[in-house]
């Protein structure tokens, strides 16, 4: 925490007026009372914290709110430890003369339960972030802080009605937000929760029912919005809290997921899952980019990934060949039906693997049920039946455990085992899809890997259970012995040992229940809401990986069509009804507040060429540096001039490999720049970026990175 010393403000000379006690007062007041708040929470929750990690650990549900108290206390504890003071985003004061409503990060009231601060996402603030002058929602004045090290280094007053005039020192409406678009940049995403503007503030709030689509161009805030909506809807929708449902946020690349990283918990939100499309199955992190066009375009259908269903079926046939399993009793005849019947007692939408263990028990059951006589023990006629070698080997083959990348590597390098799957591809098309090595996979394969990954399930699963029992087996025969040679060493009056013979006293002291065991994979869901960023790139197949886990069908999905870069036809609800979503809504933002006009003159024309209606923010500020035009043999120059002209800020040289990254300067492809924000863009050589669609829309993301100035640098 920042502690307050002599005042909450520290205004620089230049802003004397500002300070004026008049102006100031009302806030220093409450500020103080802020501060003393705060020391008392942050005492209180340490000492509640300290509580809750010395407590038993218990089990079951004891331990599982345990574990809940202490991530609460923990997440707001590191909340208001890291901003003390500056929790606090600006006021609001109402036209009805009521009392200033002063709006923070996190709400926050002082031991006599008076409200210092409302959470931001609470409706007691929405006018802070919504009013207009259209449509003041009941204000009459707003004020903004801009804090430095812990005190307001400025502020800004917004004027709703002619009584707000009296006692403001700032009334350019836009100055805050211009201000902050102007700052330098960093490898994170600046705080801009205090300036975050109307348009953008109504579609954070917008209710969670559905798909709604936030739709804009370079620089207008949709990943602002999707990362800021992300809070919001944990905090107003209770579907979506920690452990009750979740939210999934999906990036497009790892540098994105680096340069956002720090909002959320910002924002007081934690428990957000967050990845990339590869981070959803193992193989990603590896997995390299499809060669060849034509088979990435096939492996883009998500007919193709509907293909593992029928792979997977493949194995789930029961024999129509009887079979007998031979026992000390009798031998036993186990025919078609018997198979078919244990086949189908796999409960419906249950995985291959974890089917597997439901279809053998009935199959052992089947079994028993069919040739036991009354003076059989079940039990140990069960048990014998599964220990039989030859059965255990027939019903491995019958329904055997499976890999996924195995089905998946099988369909690249067995022809008739494709064709089988996916009857409508052309003969071609399945040589096609051939390949020497079947698991050197490619991102195109993600898709199919995770579809069979859902449908197959762990084999590690069925494979415990199988230990397990055997353990428990061995178990009970290690303490039926000991019962037999207790019961038969008793000599007391009453033979108490020979109540060991019952059934219930061993099971007592043999615990039968399998260990359950975490799920590592954090990002297999299913999630209550999924936000997915640059959104207009996903695959058909794609797609199918994130419906998957998300069975609400209630999701965030942010992208611009006029950045896809192998084209987006028709419209967005068009676009998502071919892969099942129907309640769709789309909202646009059409202001560009990154990219300075400047650089959209230069910009726009690029993407016009291939798409002439593509949504093309209007910028709100000019920055006064003209985009520059030289030779790439002055690269170098131009960063070491940029780099001596400015002590901070971050710059990116787009299309040049050979750049060796320096401090404050980054190397990227155009693909990997979408996203991010960099006060400097060097472009070097666009147009070897390619033609058609692809080569336009990488030209246009790489330009519209630059906050400040865009240089492009050619060879001729």
């Amino acid at each position: 925490m920042h502690p307050v010393t002599t005042s909450a403000f520290d205004l620089p000379a230049r802003l004397t007026a500002k300070a004026d006690p008049a102006l100031t007062a009302a806030d220093e007041q409450h500020l103080a009372a802020v501060a003393a708040a705060l020391d008392e929470q942050v005492a209180d929750l340490s000492r509640r914290l300290d509580d809750a990690r010395r407590a038993p650990g218990g089990s079951g549900t004891a331990a599982l709110e345990r574990d809940q108290e202490i991530h609460r206390l923990t997440a707001r504890l590191r909340l208001l430890r890291r901003f003390g003071l500056d929790l606090c985003l600006g006021r609001t004061v109402p036209a009805d003369g009521s009392e200033p409503v002063y709006v923070g990060r996190a709400g926050l009231t002082d031991s006599g339960g008076r409200r210092l601060l409302v959470d931001w996402r609470s409706p007691a603030a929405e006018p802070f972030f919504g009013a207009t002058h259209g449509n003041p929602m009941g204000l009459a004045s707003r004020r903004r802080y801009r804090w430095t090290r812990g005190r307001v280094s400025d502020y800004w007053d917004e004027v709703f009605t002619a009584d707000g005039l009296e006692g403001h020192a700032a009334l350019d409406d836009q100055s805050a937000f211009v201000a902050s678009l102007g700052a330098s940049r960093s490898p994170r995403m600046r705080d801009v929760l205090a300036t975050i503007q109307a348009d953008q503030d109504a579609i954070v709030r917008a209710g969670s029912r559905g798909a709604l689509v936030v739709d804009g161009g370079p620089g207008t805030g949709k990943t602002v919005v999707a990362l800021h909506r992300t809070a919001y809807l944990l905090y107003s929708d209770p579907r979506l809290g920690h452990r009750r449902g979740g939210v999934l946020f999906v990036g497009p690349h790892e540098p994105y997921l680096a340069y956002v990283g720090d909002v959320l918990p910002s924002l007081g939100e934690e428990g957000v899952q967050t990845c990339t499309l590869r981070d959803l199955v193992p193989e990603g992190a590896t997995a390299r980019p499809e060669p060849d066009p034509d088979v990435a375009r096939l492996k883009s259908s998500a007919r193709l990934v509907g293909a593992v269903e029928q792979a997977v079926a493949f194995y789930e046939r029961p024999p129509t060949a009887g079979t007998t399993v031979e026992t000390d009793w009798a031998d036993v005849w186990l025919d078609p039906d018997d198979w078919a019947e244990a086949f189908g007692a796999a409960e419906p939408g249950t995985p291959h693997n974890e089917a597997r263990d439901e279809v053998w028990d009935a199959l052992l059951t089947i079994l028993v049920d069919k040739h036991r006589d009354e003076d059989d023990d079940a039990g140990l006629l069960r048990r014998a039946l599964a220990r039989d070698p030859d059965l255990g080997r027939t019903f491995g083959r019958a329904w055997p455990l499976l890999e996924p990348t195995d089905v998946v590597g099988d369909l690249w390098s067995v022809p008739a085992y494709l064709r089988l799957c996916a009857p409508w591809l052309t003969a071609d098309e399945v040589a096609d899809l051939q390949r020497a090595d079947a698991q050197a996979w490619t991102v195109a394969d993600l898709p199919l890997l995770d579809a069979a990954r859902r449908r197959l399930g762990d084999p590690e699963t069925s494979r415990r259970r199988a230990r397990h029992e055997a353990t428990v087996a061995a178990e009970r025969e290690r303490m039926a012995d000991v019962v037999a040679h207790l019961v038969e060493t008793d000599d007391s009056e009453l033979h108490l040992m020979s109540m060991l013979r019952g059934q219930d006293l061993q099971d007592a002291l043999v615990d039968p229940t399998t260990p359950r065991s975490a799920d590592p994979d954090a990002v297999a869901g299913p999630f209550a809401h999924v936000v997915v960023d640059e959104a207009q790139e996903l695959t058909d197949a794609e797609w199918q990986m994130l419906l998957a886990r998300c069975p609400s069908r209630s999701l965030t999905i942010v992208g611009d069509r006029a950045q896809a870069r192998h084209g987006f036809a028709g419209s967005w609800p068009e676009r998502l009804a071919r892969v099942g979503l129907t309640h769709v809504e789309v909202a646009s933002l059409t202001i560009g507040y990154r990219t300075p006009e400047e650089v959209m003159a230069a910009a726009e024309p690029v993407i016009r060429s291939v798409l002439p209606d593509a949504n093309v923010p209007t910028a709100v500020r000019r920055s006064g540096v003209p985009v520059v035009h030289a030779h790439v043999s002055e690269r170098d120059a131009v960063l070491d001039a940029w780099l001596a002209e400015h002590d901070e800020g971050v710059a990116v040289v787009v299309g040049d490999p050979g750049f060796r990254p320096r401090d404050r300067v980054r190397s990227l492809t155009p693909e990997l720049t979408k996203g991010l924000e960099f006060d400097l863009v060097v472009l070097v050589d666009p147009e070897a970026f390619g033609g058609g669609i692809e080569g336009a829309v990488d030209r246009y993301v790489a330009m519209t990175r630059a906050t400040r100035q865009l240089v492009v640098l050619t060879r001729s």
